[in-house]
């Protein structure tokens, strides 16, 4: 399991205390630094939030986020799960997003309230709603990682807050 080649098998070596991820964001002035074991027990968290969302191993799940810890979280947690993942660049348009998601057929996005470029701000949410609006497939939920530059309107009964989820 790549999960396992990625952490575990790393802990099991001792490496649990060294650096395993380190987020160093220039655009929001942001590092932020996770050891192996921090990085075991945040992606293992992700998969039990993400198993009760529903998602069983064989299902597939898109991660349309910005460059954020979060998202390797939630790659590493899909494949802690045997889920089949597909990152979707973030910003795609809601057309190309609706595309993605017929052909997949997720069960679950895993996405962001906004995503920051050096002169912008870019709503992530509008776009994943336009898109799932325009798509056939209708996933059963998004996890939607609220960022505080831009706070996303989350969809009763389908959206779940990605703190309050895991």
């Amino acid at each position: 399991n790549t999960c396992y080649n990625a952490l575990d098998l790393q802990i099991e070596r001792g490496r649990g205390k060294q650096r395993a991820l380190v987020y160093d964001s220039p655009v929001t002035s942001t590092v932020r630094t996770f050891t192996y074991n921090e990085l075991r027990d945040l992606v293992a968290t992700c998969a039990g939030a993400i198993v009760r969302l529903g998602v069983e191993k064989g299902d597939r799940v898109i991660i349309y986020m910005p460059m954020v810890p979060e998202a390797v979280v939630a790659m590493l947690a899909c494949a802690r799960i045997g889920a089949v993942h597909s990152v979707v660049f973030g910003g795609f348009a809601a057309h190309e997003l609706a595309k993605r998601i017929d052909d997949a057929t997720p069960k679950l996005v895993m996405s962001a309230s906004c995503g920051i470029e050096v002169n912008r701000l870019i709503p992530y949410k509008p776009i994943l709603d336009a898109a799932i609006d325009a798509a056939s497939h209708k996933p059963a939920h998004c996890l939607i990682l609220q960022r505080p530059q831009i706070a996303a309107d989350l969809v009763p009964g389908r959206d779940v807050e990605w703190n309050a989820a895991l």
